[in-house]
């Protein structure tokens, strides 16, 4: 049976049932995806305006994060333990400063010792492994399992067992409706590929390319993937705001397959159309961005963009698909 299957087929959990209505929590994680899934979660969960968010100084998270409270640390990169050692240093003088009622986690990089460390001076500690992980948990989640006292939540029923519960996954937030939708004439096309450093992704941009119209209107949101060959508006980063701007605008999304962005572009009822990065390419640092793909598809919620032969009927069925979004309580 399918995690589709699974979760339609019996009652839902919700994250609720493991933390309760609101409550005060000092939110760890990572920019990008990471942060994202948090940020809906606390909405499904209720928001506490007493929470405090540690995560990465970026466009996403300055406008994620207006009027919030939150702490900025210094970036850390996949798999880099010195960076992610100094983070833990700074939150754990955070979280001594005052109480709260959880430390939680979606991950990445900066919960691989900042959790462990939370967790030894005795603070109740959850790390909520990512959408991003269908099949088992990242390497920071196989770390949070070597440190007693962890609760340990997966979004997916399939592995959860052992150390490991279902408490629930955001996607149960969003349903696919039909939208019948004519293109004819110019479309509005916006391209995110995300920040993630040091990866290009030139082949989202060629294929891209390759089912463009003459009157197309084109934003291109490149990271990493520096090119000067590519029509209409071209920016390395973008304000969260302008992002969410562009998105809401654009006829078709297309983005790369991660969390965040595939988030941003379902909450404005938007299905996206995905590119998917791969290790082999040296898109990514593994190929987890394979496994959102195919869940997001399963539940209808995006179109996945074939980059060695792309059709333009992947823009097609995207247009033609709205999301419906529910049960959110802030």
């Amino acid at each position: 049976m399918s995690d589709v299957t699974r979760v339609h087929a019996t009652a839902r959990p919700h994250f609720r049932d493991t933390f309760g209505h609101a409550p005060k929590v000092l939110w760890i994680a990572s920019s990008g995806g990471h942060v994202a899934q948090a940020h809906r979660i606390e909405r499904l969960l209720g928001v506490n305006q007493d929470s405090l968010w540690v995560t990465f100084d970026v466009p996403q998270t300055r406008s994620l994060l207006a009027g919030r409270r939150h702490v900025y640390v210094d970036y850390v990169a996949p798999r880099d333990r010195r960076r992610a050692l100094a983070a833990a240093l700074e939150i754990d003088k955070i979280r001594r400063a005052e109480k709260f009622d959880h430390v939680i986690s979606t991950g990445a990089a900066i919960a691989f010792f900042s959790l462990p460390l939370a967790r030894l001076r005795g603070a109740r500690v959850t790390y909520i492994e990512s959408l991003a992980r269908s099949t088992g948990p990242s390497l920071t989640g196989r770390m949070m399992q070597r440190v007693p006292g962890i609760q340990l939540r997966t979004q997916y029923p399939s592995w959860a067992g052992g150390k490991w519960e279902y408490s629930g996954t955001i996607l149960d937030s969003f349903r696919a409706e039909p939208n019948e939708r004519k293109s004819s004439g110019g479309r509005k096309v916006f391209v995110t590929l995300g920040t993630i450093r040091p990866y290009r992704f030139d082949r989202a941009v060629d294929a891209v390319l390759s089912l463009l119209r003459p009157e197309d209107d084109v934003v291109w949101q490149l990271g990493e993937t520096r090119r000067d060959d590519l029509p209409g508006h071209v920016a390395t980063e973008m304000p969260g705001d302008e992002m969410k701007r562009r998105m809401r605008e654009a006829d078709v999304i297309v983005t790369h397959s991660g969390v965040g962005s595939i988030l941003a572009a379902l909450e404005l009822g938007k299905a996206p159309v995905l590119a998917v990065r791969s290790e082999v390419h040296d898109e990514h640092v593994d190929d987890h961005q394979r496994f959102i793909a195919d869940v997001m598809e399963q539940r209808g919620l995006a179109v996945r963009l074939d980059l060695e032969s792309p059709s333009v009927g992947a823009f097609e069925r995207a247009m033609n698909t709205r999301i419906g979004s529910g049960d959110v309580t802030g």
